[in-house]
């Protein structure tokens, strides 16, 4: 879900049956949750079509909705016991509506897992990660220099989020945050000085 650490197991609990809802491209490590999957969210078809091969293969069954996670999710009130989102609401520029729907969406009691960016990468230079070159917040919308950069770097369209926006969105939604941990790049610099970049959160409905 972010860089390094693991999820710990204790943070899924007993999924045999649930359904679960899953934010952004495939990977094969929750066929052995034994729920059903969603995965809404997935912003070109090549993705998709990844997506259910990667299920093809591992035998997991999963519905595969095209959605904008920026707009009200296509799903019914309370549809979910689990929704799992990967680093992915970078790519947004406003977070806390999608706090909003993945309360809607999950069922009382129902889980929200979540990786997140804390805003630190985008103080530096991409290369070395040597010097601060940019002031917060990042976005590229409002600010041209930063948007050269990504473009440079071919890293899409991103944004920074307090952790005001993040975690504090969470809680204005409605959810009980119940756990979380921090976790590096996984390499260069700010990994090697051990500089925590991103944070995993676990919130309950």
């Amino acid at each position: 879900m972010i860089p390094v650490k693991y999820v710990p197991h204790s943070w899924f609990g007993d999924l045999h049956g649930q359904n679960s809802q899953r934010g952004w491209p495939a990977d094969a490590n929750l066929d052995c949750l034994g729920g059903k999957m969603h995965s809404p969210g997935l912003y070109s078809d090549q993705q998709l079509e990844s997506e259910r091969l990667v299920a093809e293969r591992e035998g997991y069954d999963i519905d595969i909705v095209k959605a904008d996670m920026t707009q009200p999710l296509p799903f019914a009130d309370e549809s979910f016991d689990m929704i799992i989102q990967p680093v992915a609401n970078c790519y947004v520029e406003k977070v806390k509506p999608i706090w909003k729907e993945c309360y809607r969406v999950l069922k009382k009691g129902g889980v929200l897992l979540v990786g997140l960016d804390n805003g630190i990468n985008y103080f530096f230079d991409s290369e070395g990660e040597k010097y601060v070159v940019n002031s917060l917040p990042f976005n590229p919308l409002k600010n041209p220099d930063q948007m050269q950069q990504l473009e440079k770097d071919d890293f899409g369209v991103q944004f920074s989020h307090t952790l005001e926006e993040q975690i504090g969105g969470q809680l204005e939604a409605g959810f009980t945050l119940t756990n979380l941990y921090e976790d590096t790049n996984g390499e260069g610099r700010l990994h090697e000085l051990n500089i925590p970049t991103f944070i995993a959160t676990r919130s309950v409905k």
